[in-house]
Formats: structure tokens, sequence, C-alpha cells
């Protein structure tokens, strides 16, 4: 794999789709879990979608159970605590493993293509999130600490991109 469009992911709900059906737009991926500190962050990952869809961003949440085992529930469990709790509409793919030997190929090549603090490629924590241009490139890694708002100059930026 050699780019973001190169990767498959599967929908909560199972489907699949091919991330290069998101070609142009501008993408912020995100590990999340359900029973984390950070948790709330989906209220304002979903003010995001909402702020910014019509212009071209694409929310993607991966569960993912890895730290704290913070979100132990089914794909199915997952999504309804989304919806209820967070009106999630943004579109939520199946739990993966963010690092270790057993990482989706996506989380793979994200925490290469931008490494974090140091140079590290692991991913810290849960909502952990990765921006990516319009051109495919990925612009930038945040910490679980940074806010969603924090990020609308960014994204703002990455929309205005050619």
């Amino acid at each position: 794999m050699t780019g973001i469009y190169d990767f498959e992911a599967n929908q909560i709900d199972g489907s699949n789709v091919k991330l290069s059906d998101f070609r142009g737009k501008v993408l912020l991926i995100v590990n999340t879990a359900s029973q984390c500190g950070f948790t709330p962050q989906f209220a304002g990952l979903e003010e995001l979608h909402e702020k910014y869809a019509g212009q071209g961003l694409v929310v993607l949440g991966f569960p993912s159970n890895q730290f704290g085992s913070q979100d132990p529930g089914t794909n199915e469990e997952i999504g309804a605590f989304c919806t209820k709790n967070y009106g999630v509409s943004f579109p939520m793919m199946e739990k993966i493993e963010v690092n270790g030997s057993n990482a989706a190929p996506l989380y793979q090549w994200l925490t290469k293509e931008k490494p974090g603090l140091l140079g590290s490629t692991a991913i810290k924590w849960n909502f952990t999130k990765f921006l990516v241009g319009r051109d495919g490139q990925v612009r930038k890694r945040y910490a679980p600490l940074d806010t969603p708002a924090s990020l609308a100059r960014d994204i703002e930026a990455a929309l205005a991109a050619a």
C-alpha cells in the first residue's frame, strides 16, 4: 500500500468502504473508544462533521479496545452508543487494532506517514487524530488532548487547499 486511497475498511454495519471513494475530500481519521475520559470528544467530532461536511470533510471513527479495554462492546453496541449518546452521523468503522502486529494496515500506514512525538509510530491512546488533505497526504497528527474544536483552523486550511 502506498497511499490512503489504496485502503479499504469495513463500516460498523459490516459493509465495505474503499477510501478511494473519498478522493478529493479532507479526512479526519480518529481511533475512538466508548468508555474513555476522552469519549465526550464524539460531540466535538460530530460538530466538525456537521459544520464542514458540505465543504468536503469526512470524519471517520475507528473504535479500538487496545487502551485500557475502553471499548469492549460489539460493533453493534458501539454504533448504538455513539448514535444514542452523541448523535454521531459520521461514518463509524468496525473495531480494529491500531498498534502491534495486528494493527489495521491503514493505521500502520498512517503512523509511518506521520509519526508522533520523538518519531514514535505507536498510537499512545484513544482519540489520536490524523488529518488527511484533499491530495491524500497526511497533513497532521493530533494527540488525544487536542480537542476537535482546536482542529478547526487546520481543517479549514485543508479544505481551502486545492
